[in-house]
This record gives C-alpha cells, structure tokens and sequence, in this order.
C-alpha cells in the first residue's frame, strides 16, 4: 500500500548539501515541496560557467532537482551529478550544470531551464531561485579587509582573506529584489525551514535579497532553523550553537523562528579527526545560553546526526524532527 504523504507546504532555503539532506529527508512523507536556492555561488564549474555564458549559478539549483527527483532510473541521477575528471574545457564541469546551462541557452529563461530540467527528472516540487538578479557575495573581515566573491569567502585561499580573522559582515553587490516566486512561496508556505548549511555563504545571502526578510516575517507559516553540527575554517571558526543562532538573528530580527533544532550528539574522535586538520570543530549545543523568550523561538536539543561516514545531519532524523512540528 503506497504511503499518503502530507499535503502541507514546505519551503526549504539555503543552498549546497544543507538543502539537499533536508529535501532527501521530507520527500518521502510531504507531496508539496520548495526549495528556494542562493544565487551567489561563483566557484568551481558554476563559477565558469558564469563568467562564459553570464548564467546565474546552477550548483545549488542542480543538487536541489536530484534530491527532488522522483525518477525510478538512478542512472539519470548519478548522469546529472557527474563531474567530468577529464578532457579540455570540461574537466571540473557537472553534467547537470551543463544541461541546465544549455537549456537557459535554448529557452533564454533561468527559470524556465530549471523547469524542463526539473520534467526531465520528474522532480516532486519546484526549485526556485532567490533572485533573478546577477549578484557577487561580499564580506568584510573584522580586520577591515574586503573579500569579494562567495568562493573567495567560502575557501580561504589567497593573501586577502586570512581564515584565523573573523567574518563582520556580508552584503550583495548589486542589491537585487528577490523572485516573485520565492517571496510567493514563502507567503503561501506551512512551514519554512532554514538551514542547515554555510552560515555566510549558503543561508544568510537568501536574506540579503530585498522582499525576503519581509516575506519572512508576514507568512503565517511555521519556522525552523537547523543549525550546523561542525564549524567551517573562515567562516564559524569556534562557533556554538548560540553563536550560530545569534547571527541569523542579526540578520533577520527577532521572532525569525518558531524553533531552533540543534543536535546534541557529538560524533566520535575517530570521525572528527579528519575535520581537526581542517580546523572544523564540532558545534557545542549549548542550550542554555539561547533565550528563546527573548527572541521568540523554542529549541530544541536532538540527535541529528549520521550514524556514519560525513559528519552531516541524518536526512530521516530531520524528517522526524520536522514531523514533530507539522503532519
């Protein structure tokens, strides 16, 4: 007997594989799902891509139609994940990239492109990005040092952004209005959840899109923030919990949220090591010093973690967790 799933609303933003474990998880129990994706990124094959064909990034918008896809052929998901190891100008490229790069070329409409992408995964839900606005991600660092670019902030790696300085604050260059569509979604949603992903990178830049903090604030719809297990050299270094979630309320003002969810297992040495040497640090819950009352909020401490491999948030728990909230 095929499982009844939920008819509720549910809108998911953020961007990378943050959004992607969130959507794997909800599929299976809720029919109407939205991700709404960052439009920042300029690294790796979509950062090429950008620069040659003046798209707007695919990365986060092709990840979001594999979790999405409903397709019985695996092949074609793994197709659209491929990354070429070889050959002059392809070497790095995805192959959905190059196919949401080449629909765009076809149809002449980024949304439109993510459409027929989206029929011929036979996706369940709509990937919508942000904003239709070509945007660059901008950082100051707290030593007045400005980082431009969301690949460049995201990977410290050339002399101007030191990874041991603290990030004071990030904008877009242009400032850009978001999606109808996006704003659309969130106004009409259930339940919007936010995260988990890069706190500067993956989440906050949905927010930095004019409408959406507004979209946020005027939706009846519940909302959760999944804040992140590991901490990101250059981004959150030493970060808590508390850290995380004080930070989103910078941005977004107090009340953003009906419930903060945060895990409260601590993977083990043998699998933290790897992450030591990248200077990733496991996220302490510390509860205590989130004043929900003040800010609006409910956290919550459970265990969310993958029982192996990448220290990730486990895609069934965060099912679990959500259908806590709504049915």
């Amino acid at each position: 007997m095929a499982k009844i799933k939920s008819k509720k609303k549910i809108v998911v933003i953020g961007g990378g594989t943050g959004v992607f474990s969130v959507l794997i998880g909800l599929k299976p129990y809720f029919e109407d799902l939205t991700a709404i994706v960052t439009m920042a990124d300029d690294g790796g094959s979509t950062g090429v891509l950008r620069e040659e064909f003046g798209i707007l990034p695919p990365g986060d918008v092709r990840r979001a139609l594999i979790a999405l896809s409903s397709s019985n052929n695996e092949m074609l998901s793994r197709l659209f994940a491929y990354r070429f190891q070889e050959g002059v100008g392809l070497t790095g490229h995805a192959f959905g990239n190059l196919m949401i790069t080449a629909l765009h070329r076809i149809t002449n409409d980024f949304e439109k492109a993510i459409n027929e992408t989206g029929k011929i995964l036979r996706i369940r839900g709509k990937v919508v990005p942000v904003t239709l606005g070509n945007v660059r991600l901008m950082a100051e660092l707290e030593d007045g040092k400005i980082i431009e670019g969301e690949n460049n902030i995201d990977i410290p790696k050339y002399d101007g952004h030191d990874g041991r300085i603290k990030i004071k604050r990030v904008w877009l260059k242009p400032q850009v209005m978001a999606n109808p569509n996006a704003k659309k979604a969130i106004m009409e949603a259930d339940l919007v959840i936010v995260g988990p992903g890069d706190l500067y990178t993956s989440l906050i830049p949905n927010f930095l899109v004019g409408g959406i903090i507004e979209a946020m604030r005027k939706t009846k719809a519940k909302k959760i923030y999944f804040t992140n297990i590991m901490t990101k050299f250059g981004e959150t270094n030493y970060f808590k919990a508390s850290d995380f979630v004080g930070t989103m309320v910078d941005y977004l003002g107090p009340k953003s949220f009906d419930y903060v969810f945060i895990n409260g297992i601590r993977p083990s040495l043998s699998r933290l090591s790897p992450y030591m040497k990248e200077h990733a640090d496991f996220v302490e819950p510390d509860i205590e010093n989130l004043n929900g009352k003040k800010y609006g909020f409910t956290p919550v401490k459970l265990d969310l973690l993958r029982t192996k491999g990448f220290i990730r948030h486990d895609p069934e728990k965060i099912a679990k967790a959500v259908k806590m909230i709504i049915k």
